[in-house]
Order: C-alpha cells, then sequence, then structure tokens
C-alpha cells in the first residue's frame, strides 16, 4: 500500500490502519531506514509489514523473507527453549546449575540457581579474563571460563544485565540436558515446530537473506558501560567491546551465541513469541503448558539493575510490565529488545504478540520511540 509515496508491503486488518501509517512515517521521516513489524492475536498474524531498503542508498527494498541480526531479541527465544525442558521435568529454575553442569560450581558458584541466571542475577556479567570477539565463536572457551569465573556479586541480590554471558550459561545447561547445542535444539524444537524463519547460527545458504545492519550517524558503534571503568556495567561491556558492524561478518553469523545473534524478522518473531502469549499453544503445537507459561509472569526479582542502571522487573528471563512505565495497559505482559532497537512484547492476557525488527540502529539497549509508537498504535486499535 503506497502511504503518502511510502511502499508499505505485507497484510493487515483494516482496524490497524492507524499503526501502519506510523509505520509509513517513520521510513518517510527517516527515524527508519528498513523495517518489518509484525503482532499476532490468538497466534494468528493480524498485522505483517515491511518497507523501506537495506542499503542508506535506497537502492535495495527490504524484501518479505529479510532476516537481520535482533541481538538480545535473541535472548527470548533462549527462555523458550527453557520453558520447553521444564514441561518435560528435564530442568527446574529452582535447582542449582551446578547439578545440569558440575564444573559450574567453581570459585562459588555451587548454589547459584538456574533462575538465577535466567534473570541476569548469578553476577556473571563479564568475565575477568580477557577475551576478543572471535572468541565468542568458541563455545567450549566460553563457557569454560565461565564455570572457571567468580561471580561479581553476591548470586540472587540483584540483577545486572548478562548482555553476552547469559546465552551460554542457559545454552550450556540445554545442552547438558538435551545432548544438542541451543542453537539445534531451539531450530528442531521451536522453528520448525512453528514454521518460523528464525536462527541462532545462521545456515550458509540463507545468506543472501541477511541484510546489514546500519549503526546511526554519530552513534557509538560500541556498546559500553556508563561509569567508572571498574564499575560492573564497564566492566560488562568492555569486554569484548562488541562493534556493530561486527554483526556483518561471516564469523559473527556462523556462531551460536544465544544472547546476541539471533536472525529473523519481525513475523518470525512474532509467530515464535505467539506460543507464550497463548499459554504454550500456537498454530495448533502445543510447546509447554499452561502453568509453565504463566510461571515466566512471577516476578522474581526487581531493582535498579547493576548493570542498566534503569528499573528492572524479571519473571524467568523476560523482563515484566512496570505499573510505573507500562509499556502495556494489561498485567499480565513480558518483554524484552535488541540492541539498536528490535523489540517483542508478549501479552497474555491480550493474547497477542508484537515485533518490531529493523536495520538501522539507536543507541539504546531498551528499545526507542520507534517500536513504542507502534505499540501504543497497537493498543489503541484495541480498545478503540
Amino acid at each position: 500500500m503506497p502511504t503518502d509515496t511510502i511502499e508499505i508491503q505485507g497484510n493487515w486488518d483494516e482496524k490497524f490502519d492507524a499503526l501502519v501509517e506510523i509505520f509509513a512515517q517513520s521510513l518517510k521521516a527517516g527515524a527508519d531506514l528498513g523495517a518489518s513489524f509484525a503482532a499476532t492475536i490468538d497466534g494468528e498474524l493480524v498485522v505483517d509489514i515491511w518497507g523501506g531498503h537495506l542499503d542508506e542508498e535506497k537502492t535495495s527494498p527490504w524484501q518479505e523473507n529479510t532476516i537481520i541480526n535482533v541481538y538480545s531479541t535473541t535472548k527470548t527465544m533462549c527462555f523458550l527453549c527453557t520453558l520447553i525442558l521444564a514441561d518435560r521435568g528435564q530442568l527446574d529454575f529452582d535447582t542449582n546449575v551446578a547439578d545440569y553442569w558440575p564444573e559450574f560450581a567453581q570459585n562459588g558458584k555451587a548454589d547459584i540457581k538456574m533462575w538465577h541466571i535466567m534473570d541476569h542475577a548469578a553476577g556473571l556479567s563479564g568475565l575477568d579474563v580477557a577475551v576478543s570477539t572471535e572468541d565468542l565463536y568458541d563455545w567450549d572457551k566460553m563457557v569454560s571460563l565461565l564455570a572457571a569465573q567468580p561471580p561479581w556479586w553476591q548470586p540472587g541480590t540483584a540483577s545486572g544485565y548478562h548482555a553476552v554471558t547469559q546465552g551460554y550459561l542457559i545454552g550450556e545447561v540445554v545442552r547438558r540436558i538435551s545432548g544438542k547445542t541451543l542453537g539445534q535444539f531451539f531450530q528442531k524444537e521451536v522453528a520448525e515446530s512453528l514454521q518460523a524463519d528464525f536462527h541462532i547460527g545462521v545456515p550458509d545458504a540463507l545468506f543472501s537473506r541477511v541484510a546489514d545492519l546500519i549503526p546511526t550517524e554519530g552513534a557509538a558503534t560500541n556498546l559500553s558501560g556508563n561509569g567508572q571503568a571498574d564499575s560492573i556495567a564497564a566492566r560488562t561491556f568492555a569486554n569484548p567491546a562488541i562493534d556493530a558492524l561486527t554483526s556483518r561478518t561471516h564469523g559473527w553469523r556462523k556462531a551460536e551465541i544465544p544472547a546476541a545473534n539471533g536472525h529473523g524478522n519481525a513475523r518470525s518473531v512474532a509467530q515464535i513469541q505467539a506460543v507464550l502469549a497463548c499459554q504454550g499453544e500456537a498454530q495448533g503445537r502445543r510447546l509447554f503448558s499452561q502453568d509453565i507459561a504463566r510461571m515466566v509472569m512471577r516476578e522474581r526479582i526487581s531493582g535498579t539493575d547493576l548493570v542498566l542502571d534503569t528499573p528492572q522487573r524479571f519473571g524467568l528471563g523476560y523482563g515484566l510490565n512496570n505499573p510505573d512505565m507500562p509499556i502495556s495497559p494489561n498485567k499480565n505482559v513480558c518483554f524484552w529488545g535488541g540492541w539498536g532497537g528490535s523489540a517483542i512484547i508478549v501479552d497474555q492476557d491480550a493474547r497477542a504478540s508484537i515485533a518490531y525488527v529493523m536495520n538501522k540502529m539507536e543507541t539504546s539497549l531498551e528499545g526507542d520511540m520507534r517500536s513504542a509508537n507502534l505499540i501504543g498504535a497497537f493498543y489503541g486499535a484495541l480498545t478503540g
């Protein structure tokens, strides 16, 4: 549909016309370069749109099957893997991580619980041993270093965003239980089950569909912590200091970095997270029980995050709706997002999932007004 010279592709229920107009205006104004947005209700897509371009010269349009690195929105895919294992009775969130991964008990970590690593409360947001970006591609090295790493704070007492380490921590537990890497487990048990185009470790055959992330002019290309160099935040982001342009490399795309390098689009993110929105079942496939789905919405830790320096409430991995700064009018809502702007909202009350994915990066780790405006328009359409 042309919207004042901006061509928006896809399909949507007409009650979301205002949302589509906001999406088009974001592209027209230059806030977005290329992007996709999707939403489901009761597991069915009610909005599935895309538009804009893959390059700053605007010579290549964003395609229906374009996929891109969504950074920490990938974490929500890891969480679903743990919910499946919990439903099968193979994982307990109140059990010590070392029960599944004995080597993890080193250096005062014997009593760290599974929910601690789910909720960034394990004290392992970074490493004391210097690592390079290329080291992130070496699974055995990363999990060995994390097994030996002492916590930076008393586990379970506070959250401190495990920006990159969380994926290795969760992934190694999944591997010890299932015998599969997290990327393999996710692909078989989640993505293929729901016929969704999302990948943690991109196959060579799909590289032609992967778009490049584009850091905003004037914005830092490296994640960095605020405050003094020896702060938990600074140490978390400095080792290694990740450059957004690394996401364009073959090594990054092929690796399994389950906290940061998942590739998909808004459609696949919304389709996958619809299973949590619908209490464990979507597209006729039940991945876990209603009881497991409801566990996500129970707060386990809250307070000012030691790394993000913002108020956070965590259930099982996902951030929970904060009444002081609500992202939804409903209570049973969880969310997360990725560096640069990607976002996913899961609303069990509305049985809805809402996803936004883009190539033009902003500096925030926690979303920005582009997704916020679209999410607001979605809820406005539901209540209007």
